[in-house]
């Protein structure tokens, strides 16, 4: 039996403003915009060449034995990217705030690009949901 990550929960605060962020900035694929049931509303999003989604709820009760996010508090969900400068270049042409490209290094964070596995970026959406951005050899992205 196969267990696959299709869908992660981002907590937001405004439906529409973090639509905007993630569909025009961001770039990905809004895939649903729904009320699902009366007073929940589900936007889905899907990063382009991914099987896995983002989805923003508002009105969803938390499932049993979890509990909800604050909006700001996801951390360190992570994108992988063949050119990471190309990437960059694409966020920031769009108006997001995005980081230097850095590597780590002997003495820890030092910006530009690093060895293979070791190129990074990061940005955070408008809630303050922080992402980082790896640049993975291309050779993967052919599997």
């Amino acid at each position: 039996m196969n267990w696959t990550l299709e869908v992660v929960p981002v907590p937001v605060t405004d439906l529409d403003r973090s639509k905007e962020f993630y569909a025009d900035r961001v770039g990905f694929t809004v895939d649903l915009d729904d009320e699902v049931a009366p007073g929940v509303r589900i936007i889905q999003l899907t990063p382009p060449g991914s099987r896995c989604s983002i989805a923003m709820l508002q009105g969803m009760p938390a499932a049993p034995g979890t509990k909800v996010m604050a909006p700001g508090t996801l951390q360190g969900l992570q994108l992988c990217v063949t050119d990471i400068e190309a990437a960059r270049a694409k966020l920031a042409g769009r108006g997001v705030e995005v980081s230097p490209v850095r590597h780590l290094g002997e003495a820890g964070w030092a910006d530009g690009k690093g060895g293979t596995w070791n190129s990074f970026l990061t940005f955070e959406d408008p809630d303050g949901n922080g992402w980082v951005v790896q640049e993975a050899p291309s050779e993967l992205s052919e599997r």
